[in-house]
């Protein structure tokens, strides 16, 4: 039986750029009561004590790949969504690119109803555009999913959108936030043949950031931006990796005015080229881990309010395809268990302040696709919360990997961060390594006039 009311006691509660010491009263799926001191008037309060642990809003990652349908052997929705909320994450947007593709309204209420018998976490999903299906794209409903996604290069799933005049009328036409993966196809095609005609199918993994080089992905991403410009369209940027892109980004208005904005992944902001030796295709991503310099200037464009938000781009294959040589090794990893703990790490490190993690993870997805009353520590908004140890040391191994691919690029990494406890809508769902069979999750709703 779920208790009616939970009450957090004596939390650092991290929210809108401050720490401060408090209690949460959840009643139903709402955080009913936020202050310094509250008691437990009645014995149908169910206390817990957080003493000396931080409470932060559930994390919001806009960019997942749970594969499902059609790709089950690498993900589902129900395994991947566990891993989600066991890594303090509890609201996912769930890309197109499955099989068959999210291209029309039938397929994606399709997603929906699955995700509604068996996700652990919020759930929404991104529509599909591709070179011939404007149509569908203008029957979407903007208050109903998270948005628009394009890829302007070629990625898993090829739904590459390669035509100039369809991809100005989609921006001219539709209301819809449009997200966009940019990589330059062409150049990455000839970087490509001049690899392959050299090495053959067996091309160092080092030269995949070559082969999608800063050319590639600088050339898509200022053309999709000057496109927007040109058009009015609202613009966001996927996984950004290269220092020359921040460049094209602003921070000189508040994120809620901004028309064009970006995202960083944490494979982004962790990797660098230099562990392409170390970890060969399991960190083979697009776009591609790229220099250490390229790192450090993602670090300060996303420490400077350039890129608004961190994501995951969570995108399990199987061991046994990542072991491929280069051409037939996917691109991807899973990374929804270990996201929050990996910053939190960062923190450690001394690269981040934990109320700057949640302005990125929690809050900013929120602004930035208008997510109704979620994304805060605020009263009258839905209770996804997450408990964090910060001093509660862990080793990512086999025997701790929740997704469904059972690997990590993480591996051997001890994080000293420990997500202890996580809410979803008011229900304890996940609690020391033990997930509560509950179903709580909801679809996301949108308050877009």
């Amino acid at each position: 039986m779920k208790p009616k009311k939970i009450l957090i006691k004596n939390a650092h509660i991290v929210n809108e750029g401050a720490i401060f010491n408090g209690d949460i009263l959840i009643e139903g799926e709402y955080i009913k009561e936020v202050s310094d001191s509250i008691s437990a008037k009645s014995s149908d309060v169910f206390v817990i004590d957080a003493e000396g642990k931080y409470l932060l809003p559930g994390a919001i990652d806009d960019q997942v790949h749970f594969r499902e349908p059609g790709l089950t052997q690498k993900a589902t929705i129900e395994t991947e969504s566990k891993a989600a909320i066991a890594g303090g994450i509890t609201s996912f947007i769930e890309m197109p690119n499955t099989n068959p593709q999210t291209t029309t309204i039938e397929k994606l209420e399709e997603k929906f109803e699955i995700a509604s018998k068996t996700s652990s976490a919020n759930y929404s999903f991104m529509f599909g555009g591709t070179n011939d299906n404007l149509e569908e794209i203008l029957k979407v409903d903007a208050n109903s999913v998270a948005g628009l996604k394009l890829f302007l290069g070629s990625s898993t799933g090829n739904m590459l959108v390669d035509d100039a005049k369809v991809l100005e009328k989609i921006f001219k036409s539709t209301n819809l936030l449009i997200s966009v993966h940019c990589e330059d196809e062409a150049t990455i095609q000839k970087n490509f043949q001049e690899h392959l005609d050299k090495f053959g199918d067996e091309i160092p993994i080092k030269y995949h950031p070559i082969i999608r080089s800063e050319e590639a992905c600088y050339l898509s991403s200022s053309k999709a931006i000057k496109l927007a410009e040109k058009t009015g369209a609202r613009l966001h940027v996927f996984h950004l990796s290269t220092g020359k892109e921040t460049n094209l980004f602003s921070n000189k208005i508040p994120l809620k005015d901004k028309k064009i904005t970006a995202e960083v992944c944490i494979h982004h902001l962790w990797f660098s080229d230099e562990d392409y030796d170390k970890k060969g295709t399991l960190i083979k991503w697009n776009p591609a881990v790229k220099t250490g310099e390229d790192r450090t200037q993602l670090w300060e464009a996303l420490l400077d309010d350039r890129i608004d938000v961190i994501a995951t781009d969570h995108a399990p294959h199987t061991l046994e395809e990542k072991k491929n040589v280069y051409t037939k090794a996917p691109s991807g990893g899973p990374l929804v268990q270990h996201a929050l703990p990996a910053m939190l790490e960062m923190h450690h490190k001394g690269k981040i302040s934990i109320e700057k993690i949640v302005e990125k993870m929690c809050h900013n997805p929120a602004i930035l696709f208008q997510v109704e009353k979620r994304g805060y520590i605020k009263e009258g908004y839905f209770a996804d919360l997450v408990l964090v140890d910060l001093n509660n040391p862990w080793t990512v191994n086999k025997d701790n990997i929740l997704y469904k691919c059972g690997w990590s690029p993480f591996e051997g990494t001890t994080f000293r961060s420990r997500i202890t406890h996580t809410f979803v809508n008011g229900s304890l769902v996940y609690q020391n390594s033990k997930f509560n069979d509950v179903k709580a999750a909801k679809r996301l709703t949108f308050n877009r006039s």
